[in-house]
C-alpha cells in the first residue's frame, strides 16, 4: 500500500520562502527589473551572488559531500515560486537546476568537480540544449566531437547562456555515441549570438562551436540518462516557477481591483469580475497541487515522477498564461504600458509555456505513460 504524499509546506520550506522573498523585495523591485532589461546586462550578477553564495541556493540539490545544501526538489520548488513571482533575472533554472541535475546524474569525478564549483557559487553553468527540449526527446546531435576531442556545432535558444561561464554541452562522437562535455563560455572557438527574446528577463542565446576545447564529463553509459534526468527535473520544477507567476498575477489583480473605482463603485465588486477572479483562483489552487506533487515526486524519486511532471507541466503552463492574460486585461489601460510589470509576467508565462516541452507535448507523453489509447 502506497502512502499519500504530504504536499503541505514544511517549516523549513516556509523559512526558506521568507528569506528569499525578503531578499527579492529589497533587491529585485519591478523598477529594477524594468531598468535592467533595457540595458546591456539583463541578468543581475550581484543578486545572483547573494542568492548563490550567501543564501546557498546554487547548491540546494547538491549533496553535502560536494559542498551543497543536501536539500531536495521540494526546497528548489519553493525558491522557483518566489523567483517566478519576482520575474527575477538570475540564472537559477539554467545553473542550479538543469546543469546541476545533469552533472549529478552523470556521477563522474569530472562532473562532481564541476558541481562543487556551481554549488559554491564560484561558477555559473547552463545546459546547452534548446529551451523547448522536453524529457524523453532524442539525444541532440547538433554538436559533434572531432577526432582531436574538440567540439563543433550549433545549439539554438539556450536559456541562461548569457550569464554562464561554463557550458555543459551534449555532443555525439564520430561513431554516434553520446557524451556530455564542459566548455568554457569564453574559450576560443565559442561564439554566442543573441536573438530578440520574448522574455527579456531570461533571454536565450544561440551557441556556435568551432573546434572548441572541451573536457569530457560523461560518456555513452550515462550521458543520455543524465540529460533526460536534467530535462525531467527541469520540467517538473519549472511548474513551480509558473505557479509563482500565476500567484503574483492573481494577487496583484485582486489588489488593484479592490482599489480601482468605476461608476462610483469598486471594480472588484462587479459580479462578472468576481466570477473571473474566482475561476482563476481555482486554477491557481489546482496548479499549486500539481506543482507540489511534481516537486515531491522528484524529491522522493518515485517511479511515478514522469507522470507527475507531465501532469504539472500540461496544467501549470496554461494556468500561468491565463493568469497573466487576465492581469493585463483587468488592469485595463495601465496593464498595457511598459511601465507596469504585467507584461513581464505575460512574456515569462508565454516563454515558459514552450520551455522544456509544450503542454501538448506533455499531454502526449502522459498518454503514453498511463497507457491511454490514441485519439480517434
Amino acid at each position: 500500500m502506497t502512502s499519500t504524499a504530504d504536499l503541505l509546506y514544511t517549516e523549513v520550506e516556509d523559512d526558506l520562502r521568507s528569506a528569499v522573498r525578503s531578499l527579492l523585495a529589497d533587491r529585485c523591485p519591478h523598477s529594477a527589473v524594468l531598468a535592467r532589461i533595457e540595458s546591456d546586462t539583463p541578468y543581475d550578477p550581484a543578486l545572483w551572488r547573494t542568492l548563490a553564495q550567501e543564501l546557498g541556493l546554487a547548491g540546494l540539490l547538491v549533496p553535502g559531500k560536494l559542498g551543497g545544501q543536501d536539500a531536495s526538489a521540494r526546497e528548489v520548488a519553493v525558491v522557483l515560486e518566489e523567483l517566478g513571482a519576482a520575474v527575477a533575472p538570475v540564472p537559477f533554472l539554467g545553473s542550479a537546476v538543469l546543469a546541476t541535475s545533469a552533472l549529478l546524474a552523470a556521477g563522474t569525478e569530472a562532473a562532481d568537480a564541476l558541481v562543487a564549483r556551481l554549488a559554491s557559487g564560484e561558477a555559473v553553468a547552463t545546459l546547452a540544449v534548446p529551451l523547448p527540449s522536453a524529457p524523453g526527446a532524442a539525444f541532440p546531435g547538433g554538436v559533434r566531437v572531432e577526432a582531436d576531442g574538440t567540439l563543433t556545432g550549433r545549439v539554438t535558444s539556450v536559456a541562461d547562456a548569457l550569464a554562464a561561464g561554463v557550458l555543459v554541452v551534449p555532443a555525439v562522437s564520430p561513431d554516434g555515441q553520446p557524451g556530455l562535455y564542459e566548455v568554457a563560455a569564453d574559450a576560443p572557438g565559442v561564439r554566442l549570438s543573441v536573438p530578440v527574446s520574448l522574455d527579456l528577463t531570461r533571454p536565450v542565446a544561440d551557441i556556435e562551436l568551432f573546434a572548441a576545447t572541451a573536457r569530457p564529463l560523461a560518456g555513452p553509459t550515462s550521458a543520455a540518462l543524465a540529460l533526460n534526468r536534467a530535462l525531467l527535473t527541469g520540467a517538473g520544477l519549472l511548474a513551480s516557477e509558473q505557479l509563482g507567476v500565476a500567484q503574483w498575477c492573481l494577487d496583484e489583480t485582486v489588489r488593484y481591483l479592490g482599489e480601482r473605482h468605476q461608476f462610483g463603485r469598486v471594480v472588484g465588486s462587479f459580479q462578472a469580475i468576481k466570477h473571473r477572479l474566482a475561476d482563476l483562483w481555482l486554477e491557481v489552487v489546482s496548479a499549486r497541487a500539481a506543482a507540489r506533487n511534481a516537486a515531491d515526486a522528484l524529491a522522493t524519486n518515485t517511479p511515478d515522477a514522469p507522470i507527475a511532471v507531465a501532469v504539472a507541466q500540461a496544467y501549470c503552463s496554461s494556468v500561468a498564461v491565463h493568469a497573466a492574460e487576465e492581469a493585463v486585461q483587468l488592469h485595463a489601460g495601465i496593464g498595457m504600458t511598459w511601465e507596469h510589470p504585467a507584461h513581464l509576467y505575460l512574456k515569462r508565462a508565454k516563454a515558459d509555456e514552450i520551455a522544456l516541452g509544450t503542454p501538448g507535448r506533455h499531454r502526449a507523453a502522459l498518454a503514453g505513460l498511463v497507457d491511454l489509447p490514441p485519439a480517434g
